[in-house]
């Protein structure tokens, strides 16, 4: 099984599947993006690397009973997508807690009031393979229960249950 583990940054992917007990392969993709150098460059306006997705495709092809994480995550091929979703208000003081710049900040803090990862997710995947979380108010074990249960097969798909419009 192939799990993908996505979301806004800020809304708990890396914390949560760190604390995950599962059998699958848990792999912090932006690390391996990094290590392995699957980029085409760097984005000097917003000051970070721009990754090679075919790259990124083929280093994941062939890899079952892996779980990765990702904001990029649900680009690639999966069996179950999970998006956790968290308050934008919530993505901006964690973001901001990280030292990421304003812009970044309010960029990304805008992206999860849009659903665009969401979208993007389901679009690619169907809605029978995506697994929407709502993270604001959870835990990191929490969180990881969440996600165990979906790849235990313990949770409906779902998709379109969160909004966050009223920040906009």
């Amino acid at each position: 099984m192939r799990v993908a583990v996505t979301g806004t940054p800020g809304t708990g992917k890396t914390t949560a599947t760190d604390r995950l007990s599962t059998s699958l392969d848990v792999v912090h993709l932006n690390e391996v993006i990094k290590r392995e150098e699957l980029t085409t460059g760097r984005d000097e306006e917003r000051d970070t690397l721009v990754t090679d997705v075919e790259a990124v495709a083929e280093w994941l092809d062939g890899r079952e009973d892996v779980l990765f994480e990702s904001h990029l995550a649900h680009h690639f091929d999966a069996d179950r997508v999970v998006v956790l979703r968290a308050h934008p208000e919530t993505i901006e003081d964690r973001l901001a807690e990280r030292g990421e710049s304003q812009r970044s900040v309010a960029e990304n803090a805008e992206s999860e009031a849009l659903d665009v990862i969401l979208a993007e997710a389901v679009d690619r995947h169907g809605e029978e393979r995506v697994y929407e979380i709502e993270t604001t108010d959870l835990t990191p074990d929490e969180t990881a229960a969440a996600i165990q249960s979906v790849i235990d097969g313990e949770r409906d798909p779902s998709a379109g249950e969160v909004s966050y419009v009223d920040y906009l």
